[in-house]
């Protein structure tokens, strides 16, 4: 087999993707307790900016199996089942604003955690299942 090139860089995750079971549900979860405005929506699909820099994708569970076909080509089958996790990264200074609004929302806290490096992680759970995590800087290396 020969030598590959080395690859090119990577500029970053730009979506995230979690299926739902009911987009007005997950919906109105997203956009009432975290605030977020969807900058595209059908009926399979919300996409909501986190960051500036990249996409929260919900994909109605089940909507993603066959090919898609658009005007400037295809995007093939995709879908996934079971919680999955996703972390949001928010400054060390409005966590406390976060934990009092998850508390005000009715949204449940499971676990906390303070990293080696200085992080702290708060996890909750979406209806779906999903498991969503608010991270402090500090976390990795590279936050």
């Amino acid at each position: 087999m020969p030598e590959a090139p080395p690859p090119p860089p990577l500029g970053g995750v730009l979506e995230t993707c979690l299926y739902v079971a009911e987009m007005a549900r997950a919906r109105a979860f997203y956009e009432d307790v975290l605030g977020l405005a969807p900058m595209f929506s059908d009926e399979r699909l919300t996409a909501y900016p986190v960051g500036g820099r990249s996409a929260l994708l919900l994909f109605l569970r089940g909507s993603t199996t066959a090919t898609v076909h658009l005007p400037g080509g295809t995007i093939p089958p995709h879908d996934g089942a079971g919680p999955a996790h996703c972390a949001l990264a928010v400054a060390a200074a409005d966590l406390p604003g976060w934990e009092a609004r998850l508390a005000a929302m009715g949204v449940a806290v499971e676990g906390r955690t303070r990293w080696a490096r200085g992080s702290t992680s708060l996890y909750f759970r979406d209806p779906d299942g999903h498991l969503l995590e608010l991270a402090t800087p500090g976390l990795w290396p590279i936050y």
